[in-house]
């Protein structure tokens, strides 16, 4: 059987280069591969396009490439709790393309099916459509218009899993089970990390939800800081 298992962050990224396009899987802060974000910081690499649900915050996920400047472009759905982020934003320091969230997640689906572009009725007749083909289609008997969205192109896939093996397959914990499974089919290499690594065959087949043909380089991860976006309470008595 194949081993897909890498020592650490350091050797599972070692040639992405600088200009490269990245998918980052994770929800917010949730199910994000910190290790991994964390090592893109040491590299210095810079010039890059991020894919991502979000930007992170201004210091822990995404938002630590942002404090270095690392980051070109940010393609994204919600970017809202992030000060750097819009800071660079308005200052046009960052360039940014906002997609409606099932159109970022169906766009990393088409990439991981290999089917070139998708059809979407979100975002007809919006600044989302602008520059882009838009199409009729007759569907369950109406004829509406569908805008043409294409898959994206990704040099890595980046995710985050709860547990895996030494073949790559890959389990993902509750919520963490977000953006990674179809960011983990679509990227040209793919790498996971893992809070819990275990030889091949360990995994419960009807366990699995991201195959490990999909995996290219797995590795077990360290210190995992798991914080939450914004914590709500209530006043005590």
């Amino acid at each position: 059987m194949i081993n897909r298992e890498v020592k650490n962050a350091e050797e599972a990224l070692k040639d992405i280069k600088d200009g490269m396009t990245l998918m980052v899987g994770g929800f917010g802060l949730c199910g994000i591969p910190e290790n991994s974000i964390n090592q893109l910081v040491k590299m210095g690499v810079k010039n890059l396009t991020c894919i991502s649900n979000n930007a992170g915050v201004d210091d822990f996920g995404l938002g630590l490439l942002l404090q270095t400047k690392q980051i070109k472009k940010m393609i994204s759905s919600y970017v809202g709790e992030n000060d750097e982020f819009e800071r660079q934003m308005l200052s046009g320091e960052l360039e940014v393309e906002l997609v409606p969230q099932g159109t970022l997640a169906t766009r990393c689906l088409a990439a991981g099916y290999g089917m070139p572009v998708i059809f979407t009725p979100a975002g007809v007749g919006t600044e989302v459509a602008i520059g882009k083909e838009v199409r009729k289609f007759t569907y369950q008997g109406e004829e509406k218009d569908y805008l043409m969205e294409k898959a994206f192109e990704a040099d890595f896939a980046i995710v985050k899993a709860w547990k895996g093996d030494t073949a790559g397959n890959l389990i993902y914990k509750s919520t963490a089970r977000n953006f990674n499974p179809m960011m983990a089919m679509a990227g040209k290499i793919t790498v996971a990390e893992v809070e819990h690594l275990v030889p091949a065959g360990e995994l419960d087949p009807d366990q699995i939800h991201t195959p490990g043909i999909y995996v290219h380089r797995i590795f077990q991860g360290q210190h995992y800081e798991k914080r939450i976006e914004q914590r709500t309470v209530r006043k005590s008595a």
